[in-house]
Formats: C-alpha cells, sequence, structure tokens
C-alpha cells in the first residue's frame, strides 16, 4: 500500500510541470533568454495599461490589467520578444 502512494505521488510531480493553467502556451526556450516581467511591465505602462498581477504560465508572461481602452484583459505575452500571444477569446 505505501509502494503504490509513492508511485502515485511521483506520478502526480511528473505530470505537474508541464501542464499549463492558462489559455497559451509558449515555446519560450530557456528561461535565462527572457526578458524580464519589469520591462514588460513598463512596456506596458508606456502603452496605458494599468498592470494588475503578472505570472509565468505555459512559458508565457500572464497579466492581468486594465488595458488603454479602459477594458479588463488577462494577456499572454511572449517572455523573449513580449509579442502578444492570441488566445481563443481574444478572436471574439
Amino acid at each position: 500500500m505505501i509502494l503504490r502512494s509513492i508511485a502515485f505521488t511521483a506520478a502526480l510531480f511528473a505530470i505537474g510541470p508541464v501542464t499549463a493553467t492558462g489559455l497559451a502556451t509558449c515555446d519560450s526556450g530557456d528561461s535565462s533568454t527572457w526578458q524580464s516581467m519589469d520591462s514588460l511591465k513598463e512596456k506596458l505602462t508606456g502603452e496605458g495599461w494599468q498592470v494588475r498581477h503578472m505570472k509565468e504560465d505555459g512559458g508565457c508572461y500572464e497579466v492581468y490589467a486594465i488595458d488603454e481602452k479602459g477594458s479588463k484583459v488577462e494577456a499572454y505575452f511572449h517572455p523573449v520578444s513580449f509579442e502578444r500571444v492570441p488566445i481563443e477569446h481574444d478572436a471574439h
């Protein structure tokens, strides 16, 4: 029984890191090549955004903000280029 629990726990750890919780995934390479979140925040603030929260998710930077139009947004950006990554509800 203990062996089964150990195997189950090991399987969960193996699965955990490869699953993204967000709406986008970036092929962003090694994190040493990424620009900083502070640089992205500075860029977006310069474009009129009010950044509320940022985190890394799926190899992308996930940003919760008020955009330049005053709309609440959840947006994803490539951490190397800062190019916005399209997500399904962006098309609506």
